[in-house]
């Protein structure tokens, strides 16, 4: 079984195996199943290794093509499509088993000033310092669980009663401080962008994913519009338009604590009720 890594900087820190070829650990999970966070986290990872330092990722868009499994390293293999004056793009695919389970385009760019809008909060939330840890909060209630009792990378604090089909949290990463400009925040985004997401397309059905469901994430895009950093408290809030065909479609916004949009995500996963055998 692989080491059980709970800071993600280390998980994010890639092996070189050849030119654009990078193998990555992986963190411990009880059952076995790779996290989408960390394969999408690590893919980008390994295309910034092949990216001019002073280009920044803007936009990626990824595909989950088998479920991923933690007792097996993963290998990246970059394809470096083109190198522009102002753009850079790279095509990764994660390798298991000799088999794809991941793909990825991203896109990199210089940075440049430009028009800067964005759209306001339409709601009034609480701040992250009004409201508990989601770890602490369940150790309280006694929920004898291993999620309860496993402090994950991103301290988490989750806001309660948002209306309509909404979800949002208050996070930020554990772990050291980060230097400004640093990839390793996108990194971090990255992995934190799949996490609750896929759950919120249940809200409108009043299910969970403890429920009788098979859920998975089957894409992911993400679009970074300004510079940030996973330190400070960062509030993820979700939404859900639409579900159909046993695919539930989400949406999230990222904002600062000073009410900046930081980054957008969209996602598609598989929300398949199971069936009763009996």
């Amino acid at each position: 079984m692989e080491e059980q890594i709970s800071d993600l900087s280390r998980v994010l820190d890639l092996e070189t195996i050849e030119v654009n070829i990078y193998r990555g650990k992986n963190e411990y999970r009880q059952n076995k199943r790779l996290f989408g966070g960390q394969v999408l986290a690590q893919a980008l990872s390994a295309a910034y290794r092949t990216v001019e330092s002073e280009r920044v990722c803007h936009s990626l868009h990824g595909y989950f093509l088998r479920p991923g499994d933690t007792e097996h390293q993963v290998i990246y293999q970059v394809d470096p499509i083109r190198t522009g004056q102002s753009f850079t793009t790279r095509r990764i695919k994660a390798i298991q088993k000799g088999e794809a389970i991941f793909s990825m385009d991203a896109s990199f760019q210089i940075i440049e000033d430009g028009l800067s809008h964005q759209i306001d909060l339409d709601m009034v939330l609480p701040r992250a310092e009004e409201l508990e840890d989601d770890h602490e909060v369940a150790k309280q209630k006694g929920k004898a669980t291993h999620w309860s009792h496993r402090k994950r990378p991103f301290e988490i604090r989750t806001i309660k009663n948002i209306k309509g089909n909404r979800g949002a949290s208050w996070i930020r990463y554990r772990h050291e401080t980060l230097s400004k400009g640093d990839p390793q925040h996108q990194l971090l985004l990255s992995y934190a962008s799949d996490m609750g997401l896929i759950s919120t397309a249940m809200i409108p059905h009043k299910m969970s994913p403890s429920q009788n469901m098979q859920i998975a994430s089957l894409d992911h895009a993400i679009w970074f519009h300004r510079p940030f950093s996973v330190s400070d408290w960062i509030l993820f809030l979700r939404e859900t338009p639409a579900a159909g065909g046993a695919r539930g479609f989400t949406r999230g916004s990222f904002y600062s604590a000073e009410g900046e949009i930081l980054a957008s995500v969209m996602q598609e996963g598989l929300i398949r009720v199971r069936q009763d055998s009996t």
